[in-house]
């Protein structure tokens, strides 16, 4: 396989099942991404560390979930990645991902097709859905924590938790951020790089 592709089921701590479903969507990423731009070409290089790993992360600092909701899903991550995680060890969890474009739209709906992900995409501006009342909400270099907090509180359950891949700027953006919101953030250092982290954010209302 192609797409700088040194990972193995073991080394992502994956069973083979689910290894195969991952590289089939890094495989469908790569025949699409010349038409529609889903990653950059410097990314699609490292896509398992960058893209990959960096999702799985994602999926395993979350709790348990019924409905978990990717916000601006693009290419997939981290949100396409936590739906094949789950298609063994939560199948029960239901992943919403909401992306506007229509392309991408179109790529994701291929993706779960292909991977028998339990994910429904909405093609719609995120601030345009009715509430969707996510036990888990992840969004990935989508906006400033600001702005994702606005759409925390729209579409995270009271009780849920955000899970917001951020870098190196993250402790300036959290400042910025209880300006305006009052919540709770673990950050949660990156295994992908070590300058970032994913901030666990729960409890948001307005500051």
């Amino acid at each position: 396989m192609t797409g700088g592709n040194t990972a193995t089921a073991d080394t992502l701590d994956v069973s083979r099942e689910t290894f195969d479903r991952l590289a089939s969507y890094v495989a469908l990423l790569e025949r699409w991404n010349p038409r529609i731009n889903l990653v950059s070409r410097n990314s699609l290089k490292d896509i398992w560390v960058r893209h990959i790993q960096d999702s799985i992360q994602v999926y395993r600092n979350a709790d348990s979930a019924r409905q978990w909701v990717d916000l601006g899903s693009g290419g997939g991550f981290p949100g396409m990645v936590c739906a094949i995680m789950a298609i063994e060890d939560a199948p029960r969890t239901r992943f919403t991902l909401v992306e506007s474009d229509q392309r991408k739209s179109a790529f994701l709906r291929t993706v779960a097709r292909e991977s028998g992900a339990n994910c429904r995409v909405i093609s719609r501006r995120i601030e345009a859905i009715e509430p969707l009342d996510a036990d888990v909400l992840s969004a990935r270099a989508l906006a400033d924590l600001t702005m994702l907090m606005s759409f925390c509180d729209r579409h995270l359950s009271n009780d849920g938790a955000a899970l917001l891949p951020k870098g190196e700027t993250w402790e300036k953006e959290l400042t910025e951020a209880r300006k305006e919101w009052k919540f709770e953030a673990e950050p949660i250092r990156s295994l992908t790089e070590p300058q970032s982290v994913i901030l666990k954010i729960r409890g948001v209302t307005r500051g």
